[in-house]
């Protein structure tokens, strides 16, 4: 059961949940429902904004969020869990808009999350040039096209084009919602989607909480979460960023099998990381060869894998 739990997007959508630069000024409840002003100290900073959860529920955050607005635009740096009450918290993001660093409006949800490869660059390498380098490039995949094969449509040079017309300061959100960008990638989204509804329809006594996802013969991401209703409330932004994923990427004729998928949730042996809130949430990364692994933990009401990655490190 994961109602207990709110999302990013539902939390600022409602107000529950407030981003804001550093420096500035968070409205906090006090017991009475009166709003408090709560100066900060210290000023703006590309790679950290502030956080606030105002509501009864435990806030899910996930590496590869968007939060737009601010002075740029950001992405959430790593998976985790903020409770409710919690003081403001420094919050680790990266940059996906190149370019401005000026006041605009205030933080909102963006409902976007940005396409694996410039996901993987945050959630696992950790590095902002790293996530620009893959904003610029479209994708960070080394995949050969096969002999004869069309130009992948959004690639750098598509990439750059609309960049200069439809989002000058490189603004990720303004790129993936431009109408040179979007009319390539709606209507795969939407022949995705009923792809998968009849599938999922064809499930006999069976829910479906995560995807294993290929890009031709390759199979490269998956995102699994602890519950259906979990996976539904992020599963529209989720395909959406793995079509310009795929439209990044050269074409292939090529298919992944069931086998390779089932290879693919072995879990790993290999080097890893920890970090945790005691009382609220566990991180756990696993690296082995080409391959990395992430799991979201939450500790209370009881312990739960609330989220589970695995990618195919593309560098």
């Amino acid at each position: 059961d994961t109602s207990g739990f709110a999302t990013l997007d539902e939390a600022l959508a409602s107000g529950d949940a407030v981003v804001t630069e550093q420096g500035g000024e968070i409205l906090r409840r006090s017991r009475d429902g009166r709003p408090i002003a709560l100066p900060q100290t210290g000023g703006p900073s590309v790679n950290q904004l502030v956080l606030i959860n105002r509501g009864k529920k435990p806030l899910v955050l996930l590496a590869g969020e968007l939060v737009s607005g601010g002075k740029q635009d950001r992405i959430i740096g790593k998976d985790r869990i903020v409770p409710p009450g919690a003081k403001p918290l420094p919050l680790d993001v990266f940059c996906v808009e190149q370019g401005r660093w000026s006041a605009g409006s205030g933080f909102a949800a963006a409902k976007i999350m940005v396409h694996p490869s410039v996901r993987e660059k945050a959630a696992v390498d950790q590095e902002q040039t790293e996530v620009w380098g893959a904003v610029s490039a479209g994708t960070t995949a080394r995949t050969l096209p096969a002999p004869g094969a069309p130009p992948p449509p959004l690639n750098r040079e598509s990439l750059n084009r609309v960049r200069s017309t439809d989002a000058p300061t490189e603004s990720y959100a303004k790129l993936y919602k431009s109408g040179r960008v979007g009319a390539e990638v709606e209507p795969f989204v939407e022949e995705m989607q009923k792809r998968f509804v009849r599938a999922a329809a064809s499930l006999k006594g069976e829910r479906v909480v995560g995807v294993v996802v290929a890009y031709g013969g390759e199979v490269a991401w998956s995102d699994i979460f602890a519950s259906p209703e979990l996976f539904e409330s992020y599963w529209p932004k989720l395909l959406r960023s793995y079509v310009v994923e795929a439209l990044a990427r050269p074409q292939t004729k090529e298919r992944a099998s069931l086998d390779d998928a089932r290879a693919f949730l072995e879990p790993l042996t290999g080097r890893e990381s920890t970090e945790s809130e005691p009382g609220v949430y566990r991180w756990r990364e696993v690296r082995e060869g080409h391959y990395a692994a992430i799991e979201l933990e939450a500790l209370a009401p009881k312990p739960m894998t609330l989220h589970w990655l695995k990618v195919r490190r593309t560098s």
